[in-house]
């Protein structure tokens, strides 16, 4: 892929991106691109934003797991640096910057990594974290590796973005689905109208303190009102 037209090569890596059927396997499959078209990076992975907290949701193999896990065990690196900062931030030389007193001499002299590239992904209405790329060479990235990672970043969280926006349409589908099935039930068993239906789900959502979604699902899967006892004998939800 690195001896592809430029224009053709990142035409390519969108439509495969897009092309991908969930978020866990869009954030794989941009790791796995980082290595194969950025010429100074051997590892990379994915850090996602979520909740306030800062995950590792993709990487090509365990230097990179380990490499992140230490720097938000440690609270500094320069994934960290990257995301918080809003910035690119390039490491040339891990086993002697002093940017990260605990986390680079330890990454570097028992993960071999001498080097890193991290690239904020962001769409221009919200963050959602970092592309890291890990280098096993002191001075692995240039300024033409820092152009193409921008380049496969700005692509990443595009997918990232639609992949995200496509689960969470999904996920509301499936709610809805489950909803007017469990509404259905009700309805044919106790004689009641639709809105009586929704407020019987919504009552014993209250009371057990579970989503709406989660009750209508039960109670199409058992076909009973969850917290009714089967031999209650009441005709009345």
């Amino acid at each position: 892929m690195r001896s592809q037209d430029p224009g053709d090569r990142f035409a390519a890596i969108a439509r495969e991106l897009l092309a991908q059927p969930s978020t866990e396997a869009t954030a794989d499959r941009i790791s796995e691109m980082a290595v194969e078209v950025i010429r100074g990076c051997d590892h990379a992975g994915i850090s996602l934003v979520e909740h306030r907290r800062i995950r590792t949701i993709a990487a090509t193999d365990g230097v990179v797991a380990e490499g992140d896990h230490r720097q938000y065990t440690l609270d500094e690196g320069p994934c960290l640096d990257s995301i918080r900062d809003h910035e690119t931030i390039r490491a040339p030389h891990l086993d002697s910057d002093d940017r990260w007193p605990r986390w680079a001499p330890s990454v570097s002299s028992e993960l071999g990594v001498q080097s890193m590239l991290c690239l904020q992904l962001f769409t221009s209405d919200h963050s959602y974290g970092g592309l890291n790329l890990y280098s096993d060479r002191p001075s692995a990235f240039d300024a033409h590796d820092e152009a193409v990672g921008l380049a496969l970043a700005a692509h990443a969280a595009v997918a990232l973005a639609a992949s995200q926006t496509i689960t969470t349409l999904n996920h509301a589908v499936s709610s809805r689905t489950a909803i007017g099935q469990a509404e259905g039930i009700l309805m044919e068993r106790f004689r009641l109208t639709s809105d009586q239906a929704f407020s019987v789900l919504v009552r014993v959502s209250q009371n057990d303190n579970r989503r709406l979604a989660l009750v209508a699902e039960e109670l199409v899967k058992t076909r009973r009102i969850p917290g009714l006892p089967t031999d209650s004998g009441t005709d009345q939800p």
